[in-house]
């Protein structure tokens, strides 16, 4: 049944348990991701495109501390922050992307200059901060990014970093050091009146990463993908949903193998993840409003709209 027009979001997968959530972070947290659900969806309500929708999405889960994105980005070794995000126009195969940008406060922004603006797909670093200021975006300063629990979650990490000891070959790698370290990212996928779809994914990457390591969130077709079938984002070990290509997995099933959204998106989370060791989890929508949630960890921050009907929001396994 064609749903017209739909909205999907997530805020992050990992070992997200209900005893270790204080019921004032759950509420902030429900309570953000309604309001991206309802921000993208009015777009989609009055006639406008999946590709606005995504990116206004995204940016209120940007602005909020309790994400790995924008706001609350973690920290590198070195104590910086270092984003990368995507954003993929099913209608009109467009892509935008940048990596290791510093001082974009709404990373999701400069990925769509970037694809509008330029004819280029992927920036990074300096060159991409660069033509944020050409195009007129305005940087922010380091202490924006600054919140307490993300510096903790950092010096945590070189703590157990020290422990491990000169030898261990993981010691000085951007691998992650827990569950809460390797999962984090914010992204949304949308249908619009005129069966356009589109997904938009953000990410403050790993804590503790070095050497200037690049997520998945900054691929177009390991972590975000878009066409007239389907659109993906994921998240989780971002490793694995590279090596996977994890986000175009499931648009190839459908279109190749002929599978509903809900079988392609199940078997790319088992095949491409679950059964190589890799953690995480995607929302996906398809031309029809059909939505999938999978994930093979302990939780996942996640929620749909669809229309006549009022904001889902889970974060367990519920």
């Amino acid at each position: 049944m064609n749903k017209q027009f739909a909205i999907a979001i997530h805020g992050g997968a990992g070992t997200i348990l209900k005893s270790k959530m204080t019921p004032e972070r759950e509420a902030r947290i429900r309570e953000t991701l309604t309001e991206s659900l309802r921000v993208g969806f009015a777009i989609l309500e009055k006639g406008g495109c999946s590709i606005d929708a995504v990116q206004k999405a995204v940016n209120v889960m940007e602005d909020s501390p309790l994400f790995n994105a924008g706001k609350g980005a973690v920290f590198t070794h070195d104590g910086k922050n270092e984003q990368d995000a995507t954003v993929v126009d099913g209608f009109t195969g467009s892509a935008g992307a940048v990596a290791s940008v510093r001082r974009a406060a709404r990373p999701i922004d400069l990925a769509r200059l970037v694809m509008d603006n330029s004819a280029h797909v992927l920036l990074i670093g300096d060159g991409a901060e660069e033509f944020a200021v050409s195009q007129g975006m305005k940087l922010v300063d380091d202490k924006y990014f600054f919140t307490e629990q993300r510096w903790e979650q950092l010096q945590n990490a070189l703590a157990k970093e020290n422990q491990r000891g000169p030898n261990d070959n993981k010691s000085d790698s951007s691998l992650p050091l827990s569950e809460d370290d390797k999962h984090g990212t914010v992204g949304a996928v949308a249908l619009d009146r005129q069966r356009r779809l589109a997904a938009a994914t953000s990410s403050g990457g790993m804590t503790n990463k070095r050497f200037g390591r690049v997520g998945d969130s900054a691929l177009v077709g390991a972590g975000t993908f878009a066409d007239d079938l389907c659109a993906v984002s994921t998240t989780g070990h971002g490793e694995y949903f590279m090596r996977g290509v994890v986000a175009y997995d499931v648009a190839a099933l459908m279109r190749y193998r002929g599978m509903s959204l809900a079988q392609a998106a199940d078997t790319a989370v088992k095949t491409k993840l679950t059964d190589v060791g890799g953690t995480g989890g995607l929302i996906a929508i398809d031309k029809d409003g059909n939505i999938a949630l999978p994930f093979n960890t302990e939780g996942m921050y996640r929620g749909y709209l669809l229309p006549a009907g009022e904001p889902v929001v889970e974060i367990f396994r519920e």
